[in-house]
């Protein structure tokens, strides 16, 4: 079972350095948000799996509190670069 972790550690890691490599050169802005969104993702993956594999519930906590975040992180993003206030 702990071969099994690993290979989704390893995952995890290759799906983190593809997000960075496109956060860095991503040809337009919206793919550069689309590539932040998808690595908070990858974090709350990070999150759930140690979560599993130490049998502690605070890498859950992190993990929803991370969500949220990117999520509320994400609509400002899109409402920036969509050219309209936060308050419409």
């Amino acid at each position: 079972m702990e071969t099994v972790f690993q290979v989704y550690i390893g995952v995890l890691f290759l799906c983190c350095f593809m997000c960075l490599y496109r956060i860095g050169r991503g040809p337009t802005v919206p793919d550069r948000t689309v590539a932040i969104d998808i690595l908070g993702i990858v974090v709350v993956g990070f999150c759930a799996l140690m979560a599993i594999i130490t049998g502690r519930d605070f890498y859950m906590n992190i993990a929803i509190t991370w969500a949220l975040l990117s999520f509320i992180g994400t609509i400002a993003m899109a409402k920036y670069l969509e050219g309209r206030g936060f308050d419409e």
